[in-house]
C-alpha cells in the first residue's frame, strides 16, 4: 500500500514539477524581471502625456489617409447591442493575463518539452513590446473622447481605467504594439499545435481573430496597434527559431524524445534548472 501510494506521489511530482522545483522558480523569477521592466516603462513615459496623445493622432492620421479609420463604426455597432459590448468587456477583462497564465500552465504541466520555445517566443516578444512602449507612447483610442471613442470596459466594470489604483497596475500608455493581439497570436499559434481535438485547433487559430475585435471593440487599441502586435508575434517566433539552433535539445518547440529525455530526467532528479 505505502509503495502505491509513493508510486502515485511520484506520479504527481513528475507532472507538477516536469523539471524540478528550482526550474518553476526560475521560471516565475523570469516572469517578474519582464514585469518589471515592463512597469519601468510606465515611469520612463511620465511627462510624455503629450507625446502619447500626439503619436495617437498620428495613428489616426495614418488610417484616415489610407480610408481605413473605421475603429469607431466598429465601437458604435458593438455599443448598439448590449451582449455583445459586454461579452468583449469581460473578454478584455480576462483573456489577455488570465488567458496568457493558463497557456503558460497548461504547456508547462502537459506539454513540457514545447514549453521553453514557447517561453522564448513570448520573451523577444515582450523585449520588443517595452522597447515600443518607452519609445514611443501612445494614448488608446479611448482617451481619444473627441473622434467617437467610448471607454466600454470603464462602463462595464464602473471602475474607470484611468483610476490610480489601475495606473499603477498597467501602462495607460502602451497601445503600441498591441500585445493583446501578439500574445493571443503567440498563444493560439502554440495550442494549435499542442492540442488533439480539431475543433479545438479550429478554435485556437481563430482566436487572435477575435482578441483583435475585442481590442477594437472596446476602444483599448487601433487596428494598426493590432498589425504591428502580429509583426512583433511574428519577429519572436522567427527570433525562437534561431535561439533553438543555439540549443536544439531544450530550446527546439519539438525536441525529439532521445535528446530531451536525457536533460528532462536529469533535472527532475537533480532539481538543476534548464535555462
Amino acid at each position: 500500500m505505502f509503495a502505491a501510494q509513493g508510486l502515485r506521489l511520484r506520479a504527481i511530482k513528475a507532472r507538477a514539477l516536469p523539471r524540478g522545483g528550482l526550474d518553476v522558480l526560475w521560471q516565475l523569477l523570469l516572469v517578474f524581471v519582464v514585469y518589471f521592466a515592463y512597469r519601468y516603462t510606465q515611469g520612463s513615459v511620465d511627462g510624455k502625456t503629450a507625446d502619447a496623445f500626439e503619436n495617437a493622432r498620428d495613428l489616426i492620421g495614418v488610417e484616415r489617409g489610407l480610408d481605413a479609420f473605421f475603429e469607431p463604426t466598429i465601437q458604435a455597432w458593438a455599443n448598439g447591442q448590449q451582449w455583445m459590448i459586454d461579452f468583449a468587456s469581460w473578454m478584455y477583462l480576462n483573456a489577455h493575463l488570465p488567458g496568457t497564465f493558463l497557456t503558460f500552465c497548461f504547456i508547462y504541466l502537459f506539454r513540457n518539452q514545447s514549453f521553453n520555445f514557447v517561453r522564448n517566443m513570448f520573451g523577444i516578444a515582450m523585449g520588443i513590446a517595452i522597447a515600443g512602449y518607452a519609445f514611443y507612447p501612445t494614448a488608446p483610442p479611448r482617451f481619444l473622447p473627441e473622434w467617437g471613442f467610448k471607454d466600454s470596459v470603464a462602463s462595464f466594470t464602473g471602475v474607470p481605467q484611468t483610476d490610480a489604483a489601475i495606473n499603477a497596475v498597467f501602462n495607460p500608455f502602451a497601445a503600441v504594439p498591441s500585445m493583446h493581439v501578439g500574445f493571443a497570436i503567440l498563444a493560439g499559434w502554440s495550442l494549435a499545435r499542442l492540442v488533439k481535438p480539431k475543433a479545438l485547433r479550429v478554435i485556437f487559430r481563430c482566436y487572435p481573430l477575435l482578441v483583435t475585435w475585442v481590442v477594437v471593440a472596446t476602444g483599448n487599441h487601433f487596428w494598426l496597434d493590432a498589425v504591428i502586435g502580429a509583426v512583433v508575434a511574428a519577429i519572436a517566433y522567427y527570433g525562437a527559431i534561431q535561439l533553438a539552433r543555439l540549443r536544439p535539445q531544450v530550446w527546439s518547440f519539438n525536441p525529439s524524445r532521445e535528446t530531451n529525455s536525457r536533460p528532462l530526467q536529469a533535472a527532475a532528479q537533480s532539481e538543476t534548472i534548464i535555462i
